[in-house]
């Protein structure tokens, strides 16, 4: 699934609203917009080029590897 941009803006503005009504620390502010925006970025779907090598593990069923190469 592609990024969405608009699920990002959302999540930040509601931790923007939580930070107004309540006290929270600078350190428990970025510790949940870091947590926000990982996540967000995890649901990124990476779609791999064709004719770069991926290999993985766990036998012919397995679905998460590493891979080289160029994207460009």
């Amino acid at each position: 699934m592609a990024l969405v941009e608009s699920a990002l803006k959302s999540s930040l503005l509601s931790l923007f609203n939580q930070m107004k009504q309540s006290e929270m620390s600078e350190e428990n502010f970025a510790g949940n917009m870091a947590k926000i925006i990982n996540d967000h970025i995890k649901t990124a779907t990476v779609t791999v080029k064709e004719g770069i090598p991926v290999s993985t593990s766990g036998g012919a069923g397995a679905t998460s590897g590493t891979g080289s190469g160029s994207l460009s």
